[in-house]
């Protein structure tokens, strides 16, 4: 008896969270990964605001005249409303990461939709604007997030840098930015170590790393532009028919 509850538990998992995720990343459907740029780049950071690192990070990407992305978790942006309406200031532009960092496989339709519902209104609060953009914690896709994320922008990655593990270390995650550097990319990075899987202290090395970067002379010849204008070199057709 046991262990058919388990199969149908899994079963239920596969077919309203794995498989929707397979299909709609392989179908690119109504999701962005890339720009088509030969000099944009766009840095994007999800699980924030943090109190500690993303100061620190919104120090780093002014010093070094770079603007980003934020997908910001819509319970933080209300417990850390200055860091958000910083990051609008300097420049940045603010996107959705779910109310709260929990994966759409465990969310049921109503509570995604009123969770997203809920961070926008937050964020428009704050800075005065309605965001636009959404990214699920994770990349994870459920049979009904196509109906929910309809009034939004859904933006993955090109590239993934597993920079919430700080076993990776500062050296090798300065490796894989470094050749993650090519045009039209979304990189992601992380600014908070709170979520499921994460080191808490993982975005030390993630600003090492960065500051690195940033520093060498090809990463000052590229363009470190929000999600907005990496797409913009695409056609505005494109975009609104998202």
């Amino acid at each position: 008896m046991l262990w058919m509850i388990l199969a149908c538990l899994i079963g239920g998992i596969l077919l309203y969270g794995i498989v929707p995720t397979i299909v709609i990343r392989k179908k690119k459907f109504r999701i962005y990964r890339e720009g088509a740029s030969e000099n944009n780049i766009a840095l994007t950071f999800d699980d924030g605001p943090d109190p500690y690192y993303t100061p620190k990070l919104l120090d780093l990407l002014k010093k070094h005249q770079v603007k980003a992305t934020f997908f910001v978790v819509g319970n933080k942006a209300k417990q850390y409303p200055d860091i958000v309406r910083r990051m609008h200031e300097e420049g940045h532009e603010i996107g959705m990461h779910n109310y709260r960092h929990i994966s759409n496989w465990l969310i049921l339709p109503p509570f995604l939709e009123k969770g997203l519902q809920k961070s926008a209104d937050i964020i428009e609060e704050i800075i005065g604007k309605r965001p636009i953009y959404y990214r699920p914690p994770w990349g994870h896709f459920n049979l009904f997030t196509p109906l929910v994320q309809k009034k939004y922008i859904t933006v993955l990655w090109t590239y993934i840098l597993g920079d919430w593990n700080a076993k990776l270390g500062t050296m090798e995650l300065f490796r894989r930015l470094r050749n993650s550097m090519k045009g039209g990319a979304i990189i992601v990075l992380h600014d908070n170590g709170d979520a499921l899987g994460a080191d808490k202290r993982a975005p030390e090395q993630m600003l090492a790393a960065l500051e690195l970067l940033l520093k060498e002379e090809a990463a000052k010849k590229m363009r470190w532009v929000t999600i907005t204008d990496v797409m913009n070199v695409q056609t505005n057709k494109q975009i609104s028919s998202i």
